[in-house]
């Protein structure tokens, strides 16, 4: 798999040495934001692409995309709605996958979360996350996607802390806590609340190195697969 890597942050640099690491792998070339105008007249030179980089850079790397026809998998988060859109147009004409999180224990959290948190209709819902003292934004997104399995259709409001608000607990709505310190990689748990009992999952990540092996892993998937924009779910577990 010949690789342009997008992004050269701790992420970029895990993924660069990974691939490096494997003989079937090459890296063909590594853009950063620094020299992000290069891809404006860069011909199609992989197989894929992975890009860990920042919003700022996603229309010039959609467009790249467009332009050569080369499948993307990105793990950049903050994106716009227009960004989002046009990376599910792009996956008209090749495979595409976006995801905050490319850990397998995650994608097993989200696949179980959308199956029980049905049963637990009428319970009270509670998402802490944990992370490192850098990062800049809260919630995480991976909190945003174990959401998205809880609530799909946004029927319940998210309080994000209680501090001066709110009064007693409504049943339609899902606490959201964040917590920043140290050198932790991700921690998060969804605990759902009955009366006289509690119910917890949790993901800890012992090193963003995971998340490097997951997304090399869903790039080699991914060349497998027709176009189409996909989730980590569906490139581990495919119906």
């Amino acid at each position: 798999m010949i690789v342009l890597l997008i992004g050269h942050g701790r992420m970029g640099k895990l993924i660069e040495n990974g691939l490096n690491e494997n003989p079937d792998h090459r890296v063909a070339a590594v853009v950063d934001i620094d020299n992000a105008e290069q891809l404006d007249s860069m011909g199609k030179i992989a197989d894929l692409i992975i890009d860990f980089s920042h919003p700022d850079m996603m229309n010039r790397l959609i467009s790249y995309a467009e332009r050569t026809k080369t499948p993307l998998v990105s793990g950049t988060t903050g994106l716009s709605e227009d960004q989002m859109k046009r990376l599910k147009a792009l996956g008209e004409t090749v495979p595409v996958l976006v995801s905050s999180n490319f850990s397998y224990g995650v994608a097993v959290f989200r696949h179980v979360l959308a199956q029980i948190s049905p049963i637990f209709d009428g319970w009270d819902v509670e998402l802490t996350e944990t992370h490192h003292n850098k990062k800049i934004d809260a919630p995480s997104g991976t909190a945003k996607l174990l959401l998205s399995a809880i609530d799909p259709e946004n029927r319940f409001e998210k309080i994000y802390g209680r501090e001066g608000c709110c009064g007693a607990r409504s049943k339609k709505e899902i606490g959201v806590h964040a917590i920043r310190g140290g050198t932790v990689a991700g921690e998060h748990t969804v605990g759902f609340y009955g009366t006289d009992e509690i119910f917890e999952l949790t993901h800890k990540a012992g090193s963003r190195q995971i998340f490097a092996d997951g997304a090399i892993h869903a790039a080699e998937t991914l060349l497998t697969f027709e176009p189409g924009f996909y989730s980590m779910e569906e490139i581990l577990f495919p119906a």
